[in-house]
């Protein structure tokens, strides 16, 4: 029975712990330059209805290094950008490649799209979730605080596709969640419930707030994304006034443990959701965490295409 991965709440505790463990290993083997290619022959194909540098580079790479080979395909290529049903796209796709990977808007197009298909569909991104960006936090942090249950994380900003996913992420591993935005900006209400109900199974917790401060108090890790994502543009300077008072800087910092590290998805802005000084000094883990990108997806791939 094939398996997709749309949200980080299709994988259970213990495959978010395989996945980790198993892109540790693929992460050392790389840096000595043993081979793993685990998934020679097979072939992944690229949906992108939304530009990207991380998640394109990240995952054809991956593919090459797995032995495999991944094919680019823009909306503006298929037929999905000239009116052909999502469902016939899936279909037809099916029958070429082994896997697919889509960075879209709507959650309800990568549902759709993994309806129809018989191989493998990853959620590279859409506007509820960013299960990808999730997983490679998650190993990020287990490598700077060598665990992950019992961390305080302290998401800052927009309750967004990110926040979505770090709370599902969060509350299946132990870890205290705590979101700061303002009125009108928090994280889907769907993603709140359900989380409710598994932290009560895990020992995490998650509490939503709207004081950037008490979010920040005594956490380990403090997240932010920028205010304004892919497709709100036209919004960009209402939620400058909405989020004024939500950057990440120094002040804000101090409220945090000495030790917490700095996490944020890119691209970022600086001097919006965060200050230079923290993005960029030395509690600042952002590359690790963008390079981790491509070491968690070659182990959900390998999990997913194997």
């Amino acid at each position: 029975m094939k398996r997709d991965l749309l949200a980080l709440s299709d994988l259970t505790s213990r495959d978010i712990e395989s996945i980790l463990k198993r892109a540790a290993a693929l992460k050392k083997m790389q840096r000595q330059g043993r081979a793993h290619q685990t998934l020679k022959g097979k072939s992944l194909g690229m949906i992108f209805e939304k530009s990207s540098t991380r998640t394109r580079v990240s995952f054809e790479v991956g593919m090459y290094q797995l032995g495999g080979q991944a094919l680019f395909l823009s909306s503006n290529d298929l037929q999905i950008g000239r009116g052909e049903p999502i469902a016939d796209t899936a279909r037809t796709l099916s029958r070429y490649l082994d896997g697919i990977m889509i960075r879209t808007f709507a959650q309800s197009t990568v549902e759709e799209l993994a309806r129809h298909a018989t191989i493998p569909v990853i959620n590279g991104l859409c506007d509820l979730h960013h299960p990808c960006q999730a997983l490679a936090d998650l190993m990020t942090i287990q490598e700077q605080k060598g665990n992950l249950k019992g961390l305080k994380l302290a998401f800052i900003g927009d309750g967004n596709n990110v926040a979505n996913s770090l709370i599902e992420a969060s509350v299946k591993t132990g870890i205290h969640i705590a979101v700061a935005c303002p009125p009108g900006y928090e994280p889907d209400a769907g993603v709140i419930r359900e989380a409710k109900r598994v932290v009560a199974k895990t020992g995490a917790a998650l509490e939503v707030v709207r004081d950037p401060l008490k979010a920040a108090r005594d956490a380990d890790v403090v997240y932010t994304d920028v205010w304004a994502s892919m497709g709100q543009e036209a919004e960009h300077a209402d939620r400058i006034r909405a989020f004024k008072g939500y950057q990440v800087n120094g002040k804000l910092m101090k409220a945090a443990h000495q030790d917490a590290i700095v996490m944020h998805c890119l691209p970022a802005h600086r001097g919006e959701e965060v200050s230079a000084e923290v993005i960029d000094g030395e509690r600042s883990v952002v590359f690790d965490e963008a390079e981790n990108r491509l070491h968690t997806q070659k182990a959900v791939l390998e999990m997913l295409l194997r």
